[in-house]
């Protein structure tokens, strides 16, 4: 059923007030920000009518067998460790958050925005729902936000460390190229999901945020990076590589923006990761499809101009859809090249298990197409255990600066800092 909106923008937030309360809840807004190929549809499920069932090692077959049963729309996300699931390779870190590795289900009532509308499918009174959102109060942001503490997992020592055997590895051939997070935590921290939500949407808009609820564990998601997006036999994924901060007026941005675009270590950075995509695209999408009609394309967010590649191919005839996502996960921006190396790299010298950090969200809709972020720029949060988490990463190469890295670090971290309106303690 359709309804007209005079104002969109606050029945968009209505809507996910009203149903935040349920125990499954996913909200993809892409903020209208300017970016290649556009960012998420604007999406909320409320409920979940059915979950997917995950058979034990074969968590992207469960999901196509799921998808075909029922033919409508999921929501969910992939963990970034279902590495152990395409790889060879383990987890063997702490992860204080403990979502499930995949999770998928079929919402009870799906809200689809448009332009100055809104579609509302549900099992149950859409004029009822409809009339409850109205009356729904507007949801604003606390000036305060949670005022706590985070620490880092691992010290700055550790840190510099870590890029230094690293770059061993680099000299001794073993990769060319390693994303290495860490994680800033706090174990006694009483945080209100869906406000820091909206602070961070007002930070730090990105065009694949994301609120992402699953019964006690909440994910708040400013995203700026697409990990795949798939359109009828088009598949399509941009990664992020090259990262310079904003400056404080229109000259020293571009000042900024032609230092980023000439910075020979970022753009060697970009092209590895091109280079990696279109290898993973490569197995499963047709001979002589993959092209790249954007690299080193520089792009503008709030307090970041981030260097964004786009690559396409055309899928194979008769190839699963969770096959084409499999081929590709994790994405190579969060990993490195050549990517198993990197990724058992990454096990030996991180001190986090990653969980959906570096993983994905998005949807999958009744045809089979998808659309999926990297979860970056992100708060986990386990409301049970009032464990709060998020994690940064730098790709670290021979030429890499390991204080300049560090550095970066916390660069990306003050969009998150600021919405939670915390400091870190060393």
């Amino acid at each position: 059923m359709h309804f007209q909106l005079e104002d969109l923008a606050s029945f968009r937030l209505k809507a996910w007030a009203w149903g935040k309360k349920e125990e499954y809840c996913t909200y993809l807004y892409d903020h209208d920000i300017d970016y290649p190929k556009g960012g998420f549809r604007h999406l909320l499920a409320v409920g979940a009518k059915k979950v997917c069932p995950m058979e034990d090692g074969y968590s992207f077959e469960s999901v196509q067998k799921f998808h075909k049963q029922h033919n409508t729309w999921l929501f969910g996300h992939w963990g970034y460790d279902l590495k152990n699931e395409v790889e060879l390779l383990c987890s063997d870190h702490q992860d204080g958050i403990d979502l499930p590795d995949a999770f998928f289900y079929i919402p009870k009532t799906l809200f689809i925005f448009g332009e100055n509308e809104v579609e509302i499918q549900s099992e149950n009174d859409i004029e009822l729902i409809y009339q409850e959102v109205l009356t729904t109060p507007l949801p604003v942001a606390s000036t305060n936000g949670w005022g706590g503490r985070v620490s880092p997992k691992i010290s700055h020592a550790t840190y510099i460390d870590t890029v230094q055997r690293i770059q061993e590895h680099i000299v001794e051939g073993d990769v060319y190229e390693v994303n290495i997070c860490m994680e800033f935590l706090a174990n006694e921290a009483d945080v209100d999901p869906f406000d820091l939500y909206l602070r961070l949407s007002h930070l730090s808009p990105a065009p694949f945020s994301a609120f992402h609820r699953v019964k006690d564990k909440f994910v708040t998601c400013s995203s700026p990076e697409r990990f795949m997006k798939k359109e009828g036999n088009k598949v399509t994924s941009q990664p992020i590589k090259g990262t310079i901060k904003r400056g404080a007026s229109a000259e020293e941005d571009e000042l900024l923006k032609e230092q980023l675009q000439n910075d020979e270590k970022e753009v060697a950075e970009n092209m590895m990761i091109v280079d990696l995509v279109r290898n993973d695209l490569a197995r499963t999408c047709k001979a002589g499809t993959i092209k790249v009609p954007e690299i080193f394309g520089i792009y503008g967010f709030r307090s970041v101009f981030q260097m964004i590649s786009t690559i396409e191919g055309e899928i194979k005839e008769g190839i699963p859809f969770t096959e084409v996502i499999k081929k590709a996960f994790p994405m190579g921006s969060m990993t490195g090249a050549p990517k198993v190396m990197a990724m058992a790299l990454i096990e030996m010298y991180e001190r986090s298990k990653r969980g959906l950090y570096s993983g994905a969200i998005g949807y999958i809709t009744p045809e089979g197409n998808f659309d999926f972020n990297v979860v970056i720029r992100s708060a986990l949060y386990n409301a049970t255990d009032n464990y709060l988490s998020f994690q940064i990463g730098s790709a670290i190469t021979i030429d890499s600066e390991a204080e300049k890295e560090y550095q970066e670090c916390l660069l990306k971290a003050k969009g998150m800092l600021d919405a939670l309106n915390a400091k870190i303690v060393f």
